[in-house]
């Protein structure tokens, strides 16, 4: 595609989509894109965040769920692993759908499906219930972990490769406050001696807004449309499978322990559900609120650089949190998990920021140039990510697994967090193996003699 030379007019009000969009153009970007980015970004965040809080909502159902339910907490952890389950394997398609109807198209079917679950979940929810049926009105509700897939690949074809850390950070932490939100929201319910019934009557008028809004002010960028092809060549690369991995350890870190860890202090602590709802939305929202700053200093330093001593700190905080659990020392336990949270969302940030910046990395050592480097580095990325983030969302499915074995085994979740201990530790010699040892044993290699230039991630 030719860069516009001058700045086009803004998108028409009526079909809402945009024939031609340069944002590595920085005029184009002064004069139009920046504004129309920014619009866009704030209701694609929106739709995001009230996907994320449908995705979890089982996390705080499950505190409402008293003795008369007839639930173990085993069929508890259960639930919440595969509600996050058929959030991760949702994202795939969600990825592509943008490229099939839109980006604005689809945040508006995206958020209007949401109402499925909400709905099902306000007419099954009482005591009587089986768990099968619980079981599969859960499963229903894993359709809002699909909109961050969606949300992110709309939104990262939208910037420049210089503000994607920021616009990704603050795009993916505005959906992630939907959890803590929900949260506080049950919190405030409880409080209240209200009933989950409640609380889903709560978000349906939500979600119809979200879906609105959707409609009215956000746009379809035309090309990115009907680019499906772009995830077989992402599939094929092997850095989106790297990525995904390091994505388990910090999303799937966030998002597992947010659907596990008011269930950890009331089977660990003997915390009651309205005990337990004053702490857990704490680490969420700080996760939520930090993934930007992650995605900033990426920008700034380098993603492969903060993603590796993120991890450090990751190990940290577990081996804290397991000392914690031994001493059955609830204070301790608590602060050392929100910290896990906190650092979880800074990785968050820093991750996604290294996927745009190693294809534009992979496009320049192709012999690419300006928009030519960008279109390619956009068209791969956006495909990516899609499926890092379904396979990093598969990272909760594993830490809810591990909770539940771990309490059937030893009565506590202390097992499990040794097991991400060891997790954490393989993702910092992955991060320090392909993203940063590459840089040194270059500049020796480029020292000793005229050796063929390879790629270098250390600032992406």
């Amino acid at each position: 595609m030719t860069a516009p030379s001058t700045a086009p007019a803004p998108p028409s009000r009526g079909g809402r989509w945009i024939q031609q969009w340069d944002p590595e153009d920085e005029t184009f970007w002064k004069e139009t894109g920046e504004k129309v980015a920014k619009r866009n970004l704030l209701f694609s965040v929106l739709s995001e965040h009230i996907g994320f809080s449908i995705w979890t909502l089982w996390s705080v159902l499950v505190l409402f769920m008293g003795p008369e339910y007839g639930l173990t907490p085993a069929d508890k952890f259960l639930l919440t692993s595969m509600v996050t389950l058929v959030g991760a394997v949702v994202r795939v398609p969600y990825t592509f759908a943008v490229a099939i109807f839109g980006g604005r198209n689809w945040t508006i079917i995206s958020a209007s499906l949401l109402l499925v679950p909400t709905i099902a979940a306000f007419t099954v929810m009482k005591p009587g219930t089986s768990f099968n049926t619980f079981l599969l009105v859960g499963l229903l509700a894993g359709i809002g972990g699909g909109n961050f897939a969606s949300s992110m690949t709309n939104i990262n074809a939208f910037f420049p490769l210089r503000k994607k850390g920021w616009a990704l950070g603050l795009n993916a932490g505005g959906g992630n406050i939907g959890v803590p939100v929900i949260q506080l929201v049950a919190l405030a319910i409880i409080g209240a001696s209200g009933g989950p019934r409640v609380l889903l009557g709560i978000y349906i008028p939500f979600i119809v807004v979200a879906a609105v809004l959707a409609a009215l002010f956000m746009d379809n960028i035309e090309n990115v449309k009907n680019d499906t092809g772009a995830a077989k060549d992402a599939a094929r690369d092997g850095h989106t499978w790297i990525m995904s991995f390091l994505y388990i350890g910090t999303f799937g870190s966030f998002i597992g322990y947010s659907f596990a860890f008011g269930q950890v202090l009331t089977n660990q602590f003997g915390r009651t559900p309205l005990e337990a709802a004053y702490v857990t939305f704490i680490g969420p929202l700080l996760g939520s609120l930090i993934r930007p700053v992650g995605g900033a200093l990426a920008d700034k330093y380098g993603g492969a650089k903060i993603t590796l001593w993120n991890y450090v700190g990751m190990g940290a905080a577990t081996a804290v949190l397991i000392a914690a659990s031994m001493a059955k020392s609830l204070g301790l336990f608590t602060v050392a998990f929100v910290v896990l949270f906190v650092l979880s969302g800074l990785g968050n940030g820093s991750t996604f920021k290294m996927i745009p910046g190693i294809f534009h990395t992979k496009a320049l050592a192709k012999g690419l140039e300006g928009e030519a480097a960008a279109a390619y580095g956009r068209r791969l990325s956006g495909a990516s990510m899609g499926l890092i983030g379904a396979v990093g969302a598969l990272g909760g499915v594993g830490i809810n697994l591990a909770f539940r074995q771990s309490f059937l085994s030893y009565g506590s979740g202390t097992g499990a967090f040794v097991a991400f201990l060891a997790f954490y530790a393989a993702c910092f010699l992955v991060t320090w193996a392909v993203y940063l040892r590459r840089t040194a044993s270059q500049g020796q290699a480029a020292t000793a003699s005229e050796a063929k230039p390879q790629l270098s991630y250390a600032e992406v």
